[in-house]
């Protein structure tokens, strides 16, 4: 037998053989990121700095916005968004990206799902905002942030249909943007990590999960006054999780005061100019960060429509047993 058969390159003397597992090679061979609960320590997010592409829109309702923004104020909150996670200890990175960007870009939390073991990408389910998920797959792939799914066929998703309910738990909402052959798409890649999902139909007229609830600690939820999923609230009920619903009202409606990001247990960036709910919220024992972003909302999303979540620290796996 020709001796280059016992070579290393055909596995013979010198061939090391690649013994860890993908997400043991997270933080080494990729960047560190990854995400298994919704209230953990944020540590990374994606954000895009809207630019020319709101500027004059002929109709903003035919882009998916709700009036015109004024570009300069935009911009200008949009960089004290990015101070205040910044200053909350929070890395930021920029999709930054090249040529043309459609309007909606933005809002970068449609466009992944951040799995322990990487991003699962968005397929946005309308024309408007169809190839922003190109660009924000090119940047992952800049930061070394591994792609684990692409949504394909005519399957639809966005990210902010889905949330962890526990490290072993996600869950997934289906309506107007996420349809159910993206649901099976990503409840398939889930599954292949052991986690399951519990899927939540939205009720009429409601844009995504995220607008109706959010997870402040591994016991405490925010949800829309009498608009949680069934699904979702009968496994909040599961889990021992209290739900508190703000008084309705126009901060909720106008004011967008439940569209925000845990920072950690307890700890929220939320819009400013919300002082009936926020108080609320600090007598439940959250400690509530805030930013102006209305002309942002505009656009009809605010601070969690905003926010791509890269990392969070990620719950320690204790020996033998599952994430906790």
């Amino acid at each position: 037998m020709n001796e280059r058969y016992g070579t290393s390159a055909y596995g013979g003397t010198g061939w090391s053989p690649r013994g860890d597992s993908h997400r043991a090679e997270i933080g080494r061979i990729w960047s560190a990121c990854g995400v298994a609960t919704e209230w953990h320590l944020l540590r990374t997010v994606l954000l895009h700095r809207p630019g020319a592409e709101i500027e004059e829109l002929a109709e903003p309702l035919a882009v998916q916005m709700l009036a015109q923004p004024d570009p300069a104020r935009a911009r200008a909150q949009h960089d004290r968004l990015v101070a205040a996670f910044r200053a909350a200890g929070v890395a930021v990175q920029l999709v930054a990206p090249t040529g043309a960007v459609p309007p909606n870009l933005m809002f970068v939390a449609d466009l992944l799902f951040m799995t322990p073991e990487g991003a699962i990408l968005g397929r946005p389910a309308s024309t408007v905002r169809a190839g922003e998920e190109r660009l924000v797959a090119r940047r992952l792939a800049e930061l070394g942030v591994p792609v684990l799914r692409t949504i394909r066929g005519g399957g639809t998703f966005e990210g902010a249909d889905a949330m962890w309910l526990d490290p072993g738990t996600v869950l997934l909402a289906t309506g107007g943007r996420t349809n159910a052959a993206g649901a099976v798409q990503v409840a398939s890649m889930l599954a292949e990590m052991g986690v399951a999902v519990i899927r939540a139909p939205l009720p009429p007229r409601s844009m995504h999960l995220m607008g109706l609830l959010r997870l402040v600690d591994h016991d405490l939820a925010v949800g829309w006054p009498g608009a949680v999923p069934p699904a979702a609230a009968a496994a909040l009920r599961a889990r021992e999780v209290t739900l508190l619903e703000p008084p309705p009202g126009p901060e909720l409606d106008d004011g967008r005061a439940l569209n925000f990001v845990t920072l950690g247990p307890r700890r929220i960036l939320m819009p400013d100019g919300n002082p009936v709910i926020q108080a609320f919220l600090e007598r439940a024992g959250i400690e509530c960060l805030t930013t102006q972003v209305d002309e942002l909302a505009k656009a009809a999303g605010a601070i969690g429509c905003l926010t791509g979540i890269l990392e969070r620290l990620l719950p320690e796996i204790p020996r033998g047993g599952s994430r906790m």
